[in-house]
């Protein structure tokens, strides 16, 4: 009888031990978890795509400030340059019509564009090439003169037109300014 007690006391303790090994496999410890595919959907996921959420929208609201802050300035320049007249010797995003007397001087900053709308003139530059005509994708030399309503533009220093004809009318878009 003993033998079967012990025989029975061994069955036991071998289904508790495998018990308790099962237990211990199946949910890991406070410092090692087992992560389950419902764990990762229903809390990890969510938690991380908010943390992701949040860190955009922050950036968003960064960016934003910033723009606003940059086109604030942009307005202001704007203002003053508008303000200021916009022609003579100041960028300006709109062409201006002026009008120009035999003899009178157009000078041009870089980046200055002119379009001759009535009369003649001519190109005067201090070097080769005078002006870039940007309608046929040539340039004009000095003492060259302005085909109507081709668009000219200064790339260089030192770049001027001047009127030929009794009254010359030019859009002028950019830094120039007039003698």
């Amino acid at each position: 009888m003993n033998k079967k007690r012990l025989r029975v006391l061994a069955a036991v303790l071998a289904a508790a031990l495998c018990l308790a090994g099962v237990a211990a496999a199946s949910g890991g410890t406070a410092q090692d978890p087992l992560v389950t595919l419902s764990y990762l959907q229903q809390t990890f996921l969510p938690d991380a795509l908010k943390q992701v959420d949040q860190k955009a929208a922050d950036k968003a609201d960064e960016l934003e400030a910033a723009l606003n802050e940059a086109i604030d300035g942009y307005s202001d320049e704007m203002e003053q340059a508008l303000s200021s007249g916009g022609g003579a010797g100041t960028a300006n995003a709109n062409y201006t019509v002026v009008t120009l007397s035999e003899g009178q001087v157009l000078d041009l900053e870089i980046g200055a564009e002119v379009m001759l709308r009535v009369g003649s003139a001519s190109c005067g530059a201090s070097s080769s090439p005078g002006l870039i005509d940007c309608t046929d994708g040539t340039t004009l030399n000095d003492g060259g003169a302005l085909k109507t309503n081709h668009l000219y533009m200064a790339t260089i220093e030192d770049r001027w037109v001047t009127a030929e004809s009794g009254t010359v009318k030019v859009l002028a878009r950019g830094g120039y300014s007039v003698r």
